[in-house]
């Protein structure tokens, strides 16, 4: 392919969504599966509650015994035993027979109501009751909460507390979950260096190596940092090759562009084929994206803020695709706090900062740092608008 030969984004998008990359399902144990996306719908395998239960302390009484109990004239019956939450009860109550119960004790057979404590008096081996009970009354029946067979969660749910818990109450010990995409991380150039190292004369730290890796891990998926590729063809075909083999997605950022760009591409045509190296958009234009055994290479830019901001349009959608949450873009309409320039004919993807119901745009240029750290996302400045006005409503695109 040839060098820069950029194409639209939407294109790019359309060769990245034919790359053979399909989700895949594994089972995980429970206690692990917090944060991860169900690959199936989940339906309760029980009731909940599983047994007619006591919703009150009090004594399991068959209601039709008390239908003439009144103040005047109250109902004596015979305590013929107690059961508690926990307990199989084996007694099977008789006409004119109750059971002291505690709350959420199971109903002994012949009982359909429990009367609290607080109504009644207990005198030796009687209970006196002093007005009638109605089946029902202080029972939750079998399956009243959840009934079995019933749909608890859709295949797509993001898994909180919430949802572990809801499936822990059906007695789940595993679900079925999309697999976390691997994504290998690669860093680039003989500036930088790893936090903790020493700085010399003309070296910065890496900072998209973490920013990409952990933009990996809250969208889901599993990224392996590799370390940094130095200007020479060996480490950086060594690292790329690593990478292949162990995961599913290659990114390296900082080969895109300067001297290492020429290797980046080479190095992917050797392994595989470049599928594209240019897209008209700013920033990210040299951006060079391949395939090496079936597994799509990225080539992102090496400023941090044109790095993420291609990372959100190209690398995202794919994995999301990956872990079953395609629909899962983040975006919100705000005022535009004050006028953005652009060059007409060049479509800009701008970092925007959001205060209230404005959105600020950045304009440190993507090499600052602290362009994608006060960043909460990006708009877009289409390519035939050369301004967009203060107080214009604009759509920003979280980062991630």
């Amino acid at each position: 392919m040839a060098f820069l030969k950029v194409v639209p984004l939407e294109k790019a998008l359309e060769v990245i969504n034919s790359f053979p990359l399909e989700p895949k399902v594994e089972k995980v144990p429970l206690g692990e599966a917090l944060g991860r996306v169900l690959a199936e719908d989940i339906a309760s395998p029980i009731d909940v509650p599983p047994f007619d239960r006591a919703t009150v302390d009090g004594y399991a009484v068959r209601a039709e015994d008390t239908f003439m109990a009144s103040e005047s004239e109250p109902v004596r019956l015979r305590v013929v035993g107690e059961i508690n939450a926990g307990d199989t009860p084996e007694i099977e109550l008789k006409p004119g027979e109750s059971v002291y119960i505690s709350t959420g004790a199971p109903l002994p057979k012949g009982a359909d109501a429990v009367i609290q404590f607080e109504d009644v008096e207990r005198e030796d081996d009687e209970v006196v009751i002093y007005k009638p009970a109605y089946p029902s009354l202080g029972v939750m029946k079998a399956g009243a909460d959840i009934p079995k067979g019933k749909l608890l969660l859709r295949k797509g749910t993001r898994l909180t507390f919430k949802e572990t818990a809801l499936l822990s109450a059906v007695g789940l010990s595993e679900v079925p979950v999309f697999r976390k995409p691997r994504v290998a991380v690669i860093s680039t150039g003989n500036e930088v260096v790893l936090p903790g190292d020493e700085l010399e004369q003309g070296q910065i730290y890496d900072i998209n190596g973490r920013a990409i890796a952990d933009a990996v891990r809250e969208l889901g998926g599993e990224a392996f940092f590799l370390g940094i590729a130095r200007d020479d063809r060996e480490s950086l075909k060594a690292l790329v090759e690593k990478g292949v083999e162990c995961c599913d997605i290659v990114l390296l950022s900082g080969g895109a562009s300067g001297g290492i760009r020429d290797l980046t591409n080479s190095i992917i045509e050797e392994l595989g084929e470049v599928k594209i190296h240019g897209i008209a958009i700013q920033p990210g234009k040299p951006t060079v994206i391949g395939l090496i055994d079936g597994k799509p290479v990225f080539g992102l830019p090496g400023y941090p803020t044109s790095c993420l901001t291609n990372f959100t349009l190209l690398v995202a959608p794919l994995l999301r695709k990956l872990i079953g949450r395609e629909g899962e873009v983040r975006k919100v309409r705000k005022r535009l706090a004050h006028k953005v320039f652009s060059v007409k004919g060049r479509r800009q993807f701008l970092p925007v900062k959001i205060e209230g119901e404005k959105a600020v745009p950045i304009l440190k240029g993507s090499g600052a740092v602290t362009s994608f750290v006060d960043a909460d996302g990006f708009i877009e400045v289409p390519e035939n608008v050369e301004i967009l006005d203060a107080g214009e409503e604009v759509e920003v695109t979280f980062f991630g």
